[in-house]
């Protein structure tokens, strides 16, 4: 057991010294690098409640052309609610001071409307 620590010794030493840097990780294929987006506010509602896009995730259309999808959380002062499931693309539009009506993308195209409430968070089906 010794004696294998004293052969990856060598190997330590460079980097914890500040030696040469460990090398970088290869950019995905085609050389781009994904950006993920910033939190953004999309829609304040009369009662108060805020509408952010949040997380995201890449996507790409029939003829390939990339796009991102984006989640949905609903922010009143310090609670924070996720709005599950549902990936949009579109900014929300505000139906009153306590529901929204968002747009679920699935392959960077429209497929479905959603009503959600800020109460509960969750997603009712408008449309097919």
């Amino acid at each position: 057991m010794r004696r294998e620590l004293v052969l990856l010794a060598p190997l330590a030493l460079p980097a914890a010294c500040g030696g040469s840097p460990r090398p970088e990780a290869a950019p995905p294929a085609g050389g781009v690098v994904a950006e993920v987006p910033a939190d953004s506010l999309v829609l304040t509602l009369a009662g108060g409640a805020e509408v952010w896009f949040t997380s995201s995730r890449p996507a790409r259309d029939a003829a390939g052309a990339p796009c991102r999808e984006r989640t949905l959380e609903i922010r009143r002062d310090t609670l924070r609610r996720a709005v599950p499931l549902l990936y949009a693309r579109e900014a929300p539009v505000a139906l009153d001071d306590t529901l929204f009506r968002a747009t679920l993308s699935r392959d960077c195209a429209p497929v479905g409307s959603y009503r959600v409430s800020v109460t509960d968070g969750q997603p009712y089906r408008e449309t097919p």
